[in-house]
């Protein structure tokens, strides 16, 4: 038994380090195993605590591969084949204010992505994310962020949510908290959290969640980010990518956040052709599962100045060879 009725040191020192850097409402850490299991569990809370079944989620967005995540994914394309998922899921539209409308009393939850990853690094609206919170604040409606790949300084800030001054009822973490250890959580308010405790009285279990290796992991990657001048450093080192290749004449448009960038060319064609290119002179990257004329920039928060110009001279190089 790793997680459940008994703990573990490793276990008490991650979350009170976690909850220490975190505002007082999120003070309950409920340890799993990945971003989607974070996911589920989220999604289970609000629907246990609120007594609600209504689930509203974004076009566009992503959240995991899961039954539960998916039947919360913004993407048709990749949900129809898996059919039928969760009922009462409502798919809005991101940065559309009129679709806040859409929460109302038969909401449990919304779960959003402060920024949309796979959509290609869609940015909130001014004031968009603090109208959500007032909509939800009305409706009693938890909201939900999910920060598995914004969270642990991505987005210039331990959390985005904190960059943005909105705080949820939860939020989800996985990715990056381990330290490349598998490991995710979501955290919440203790009295949100003890509704998992009666009716049943294990209303959410986890065999391997909090597992003590992976949570001292977890630990000391968190120790260096709050300790040593990273995080710090992400906005500067984003704007560097960004100096190095902005301008040239087959990149459309380059925007982001922090060390979190989408860069837009012609189409998936050219991208294909460049990523192969790139490959070949040691430079891995990626696309978006949602926006296929774009490559992401997301590189680990410690790579160096000299790094960045070396792998941007690789991509300039590989674009003109193209």
């Amino acid at each position: 038994m790793v997680y459940g009725e008994y703990i573990q040191a490793p276990q008490i020192n991650y979350a009170k380090l976690l909850v220490d850097n975190l505002p007082k409402s999120l003070n309950s850490v409920y340890f799993v195993n990945s971003g989607s299991e974070a996911i589920e569990g989220a999604i289970k809370l609000s629907k246990r605590y609120t007594n609600r079944t209504e689930i509203i989620s974004f076009k566009n967005s992503y959240h995991g591969s899961t039954s539960g995540a998916l039947s919360i994914m913004g993407n048709e394309d990749f949900k129809n084949s898996f059919r039928p998922l969760l009922p009462d899921v409502n798919i809005i539209n991101f940065n559309n204010f009129n679709d806040l409308e859409k929460i109302t009393e038969k909401t449990a939850c919304v779960v959003v992505e402060a920024v949309q990853a796979e959509a290609g690094i869609i940015l909130p609206e001014k004031n968009f994310l603090q109208k959500l919170r007032e909509k939800c604040n009305e409706k009693a409606t938890l909201l939900i962020f999910d920060e598995i790949q914004t969270g642990f300084g991505r987005t210039g800030s331990l959390f985005a949510f904190l960059k943005f001054n909105v705080i949820p009822d939860i939020f989800t973490i996985a990715k990056a908290m381990g330290g490349g250890m598998p490991i995710g959580a979501f955290v919440s308010d203790k009295k949100i959290m003890d509704s998992f405790k009666t009716n049943p009285i294990l209303g959410h279990i986890t065999t391997f969640g909090g597992h003590p290796v992976s949570c001292a992991s977890a630990l000391a990657s968190l120790e260096v980010l709050l300790n040593e001048d990273i995080i710090s450093q992400v906005e500067e080192k984003g704007q560097l990518f960004k100096s190095y290749l902005e301008g040239h004449k087959k990149i459309k448009n380059i925007r982001g956040i922090g060390l979190f960038y989408a860069v837009e060319l012609q189409d998936f064609t050219i991208l294909q052709k460049l990523l192969k290119k790139c490959i070949n002179y040691g430079l891995v990257f990626d696309w978006f599962l949602f926006n296929d004329k774009h490559f992401r920039i997301a590189p680990p928060l410690t790579i160096t100045k000299k790094e960045i110009k070396k792998s941007c001279e690789i991509l300039i190089k590989s674009l003109n060879e193209i």
